[in-house]
């Protein structure tokens, strides 16, 4: 066998390097910039210096490839199984800043005399990580992303509280859409599922911070619908805290969170939740067009059955429709 450029002594020592001048290589094709970034995240290979080097300084290249190619590299290394470490390349490199830039924002601890808040550049790799073992879903590894790629534009410091970033899964899931359209991912189904999950992700956090009441996790139920376990997943890789005891509280509670899904699925089938009183059943027994009063009555009794004073029924539920009739001033046609 003949082996001009030392193929096998690399591969024997997990090294990735250019066989001709690494210069000539990325500039010929740029693309083979993000290759070799991919290769050693799929393979755990190093990039050898005098390559990663030239990788550096040819970085602002990769302007000249079409997004379709630059993005299939970067979901087969979201694909990975350390994702991060792809990750953490391309952002050493510059190739994360021509690229994804949003992501690069997140860089960066932030003080304000002994009050601090974590690099949640860093805080995003450690979940995309922590999720990956659980899920080949790439939407779901997109969401994890994502999850808090609002913060930069939603950070404010607060005396008495510190460092905050109120409304940031709002706005993050208001982003999805102009960023995938500019990395040419598909603005399909996929997209709104990411969205849905960032504009949810702190939902399960906060009812596992508390006492899991069965009403907060049926209208959990109701929002997340068929996506409910997945946002469940995002929210446990979402746990990066180095504090032991928290970390165990969390668990525990995502654990009745699971099995309270469960049970109340079971009982009170909300996942597909169907009113069972229509507005045209309201319609039809009062008499009326449409009207706002229709949509109070339905919502009075979606809350109802969320917040389990009622069964998901519909005997029971026409029992207070007609209560919530009266009080609104409507009487059934004789």
């Amino acid at each position: 066998m003949i082996d001009p450029f030392n193929g096998l002594q690399d591969i024997e020592n997990k090294i990735i390097q250019t066989p001709l001048d690494p210069d000539i290589t990325f500039s010929d094709d740029p693309l083979r910039m993000m290759r070799a970034i991919r290769f050693s995240t799929q393979l755990k290979f190093f990039i050898h210096n005098d390559t990663f080097d030239a990788i550096t300084r040819n970085a602002h290249r990769i302007d000249i490839i079409s997004q379709e190619r630059i993005i299939d590299e970067m979901n087969k290394i979201i694909m990975s199984s350390t994702p991060s470490y792809g990750f953490k390349l391309m952002e050493k490199s510059g190739l994360l800043k021509l690229i994804f830039p949003e992501m690069v924002a997140l860089k960066g601890n932030d003080y304000v005399g002994e009050r601090t808040h974590k690099d949640n550049f860093k805080h995003t790799l450690e979940v995309l990580d922590n999720i990956a073992p659980h899920t080949n879903n790439l939407w779901l590894r997109w969401a994890a992303i994502l999850h808090d790629i609002a913060k930069p534009l939603t950070k404010r410091y607060e005396n008495k509280v510190g460092f905050t970033f109120h409304g940031h899964e709002v706005k993050g899931a208001r982003m999805i859409k102009n960023i995938f359209k500019r990395l040419r991912l598909p603005l399909n189904e996929n997209m709104k599922y990411v969205e849905k999950l960032v504009g949810m992700h702190l939902r399960p956090i906060i009812i596992a911070e508390d006492i899991v009441t069965d009403s907060a996790v049926r209208r959990l139920l109701f929002d997340a619908g068929d996506d409910v376990d997945d946002l469940i997943t995002l929210c446990e890789a979402d746990i990066t805290s180095k504090n032991f005891h928290k970390v165990q509280k969390f668990k525990r509670n995502f654990e009745i969170v699971r099995q309270k899904l469960i049970s109340l699925e079971e009982s009170d089938k909300i996942r597909r939740f169907q009113p069972p009183v229509s507005g045209e059943d309201i319609m039809d027994i009062f008499n009326v067009m449409p009207c706002k009063e229709i949509g109070i009555i339905k919502t009075n009794i979606k809350d109802a059955i969320l917040e389990g004073t009622i069964p998901n029924d519909r005997e029971e539920a026409l029992k207070l429709m007609y209560k919530e009739a009266e009080k609104l001033g409507l009487k059934p046609k004789k």
